[in-house]
């Protein structure tokens, strides 16, 4: 069954009826998942050309870098950057390799796993910064008036709001 599909599609299995997209809303969700797809690809190839880091590397990078002390713990740390904790334990392992990170425990509890931002992860989030800051504004900031920017802040907000709560 199509989701996005604005006509309905034939199903051979009972289900309970959809309210399917109309016109509007269907060009509304595949302009989403298009221009989702196609900045993310975009942002991810240009930052790994001109930086050697992954989109996902430089997000784990940002964070430990907000973090008072370049620490966060996994749990948290996936949480932030929305990966599984499992991808993520791979992902910082393989930074670990090129010395971005390093793991250390929780002094709190001994149990919990930190992931640290080492000097060099520091020097590369650094450098490879002006030019993602670049590349987003020339694929989507400089594109939007301030209006639709807050449209679209307002927007994400609402949508994730709606997600973490589980309500859906």
């Amino acid at each position: 069954m199509v989701v996005h599909s604005a006509r309905p599609v034939e199903s051979h299995t009972a289900a309970p009826p959809v309210a399917w997209l109309n016109e509007a809303e269907a060009r509304a969700w595949r302009a989403f998942i298009d221009a989702d797809y196609r900045l993310m690809d975009t942002l991810n190839r240009d930052l790994h050309t001109r930086e050697g880091l992954t989109l996902a590397e430089y997000r784990i990078l940002v964070r430990l870098n907000e973090a008072p002390d370049g620490s966060l713990r996994m749990s948290l740390l996936a949480d932030g950057v929305l990966s599984s904790r499992s991808r993520l334990t791979h992902q910082i392992r393989r930074m670990q390799e090129q010395g971005l990170v390093v793991r250390d425990t929780c002094d709190e509890d001994g149990r919990g796993v930190l992931a640290v931002i080492t000097d060099d992860g520091r020097a590369r989030l650094a450098a490879a910064a002006p030019s993602h800051v670049a590349a987003v504004r020339r694929c989507l900031i400089d594109l939007l008036t301030a209006d639709e920017l807050a449209m679209m802040a307002e927007v994400f907000e609402k949508v994730d709001r709606r997600l973490l709560t589980g309500d859906h």
